[in-house]
């Protein structure tokens, strides 16, 4: 486990948010015609989408509601260490992505939200297979807290990317099961 420092995982976790508000503001200025690069299902020349969704929202309020816990749970994840993070991050971002371009609804699949579900599948689950008390008490407050999140996952909304949520916190758990006991 290559332990974060607090300067790093603060660089880490600025590059991300500065990278989220940067790609937000130009949306915004756009009126939000970046959206147009948001995952479609099965659609070929979508497939950069896998990429470049996680980056787009449909409004400041959806951005908004994304972009606080994933850094907050970007942050508790780096506790796993360096690798586990940069290992999980991908799955999770690529993995989710891919997921849903294969077996999403037919709709422009847009937000960060699979992460934040990928990350939130990891911080559950990993401080279990840790076997580490400080990072088993990170997956028990997470799942105190935030618990609630897991009815996402469930297409309970229309314009609402389930999939995304579902497939997300998926990778999550199964990143939580390939690395977080190395952690």
């Amino acid at each position: 486990m290559t332990p974060w420092t607090m300067t790093t995982q603060i660089r880490w976790l600025s590059a991300i948010a500065l990278s989220l508000l940067g790609v937000e503001f130009l949306n915004l200025i756009l009126a939000n015609s970046l959206n147009q690069f948001g995952l479609r299902p099965r659609d070929i020349s979508h497939l950069s989408g896998i990429v470049t969704a996680p980056w787009l929202h449909g409004s400041l309020t959806h951005f908004a509601s994304n972009f606080l816990p994933l850094l907050l749970f970007a942050g508790l994840a780096m506790q796993w260490g360096r690798a586990v993070f940069i290992k999980s991050m991908l799955l999770i971002w690529l993995g989710a992505g891919l997921c849903v371009w294969v077996l999403g609804r037919n709709a422009t699949h847009i937000g960060a939200s699979g992460i934040v579900y990928g990350l939130f599948g990891f911080l559950v689950v990993a401080g279990f297979y840790s076997k580490k008390l400080h990072l088993l008490l990170i997956s028990l407050v997470i799942a105190f807290l935030y618990g609630g999140m897991i009815f996402g996952v469930l297409p309970t909304q229309r314009f609402v990317s389930f999939e995304y949520h579902f497939f997300g916190f998926v990778m999550g758990v199964l990143s939580a099961r390939l690395w977080a006991k190395t952690g």
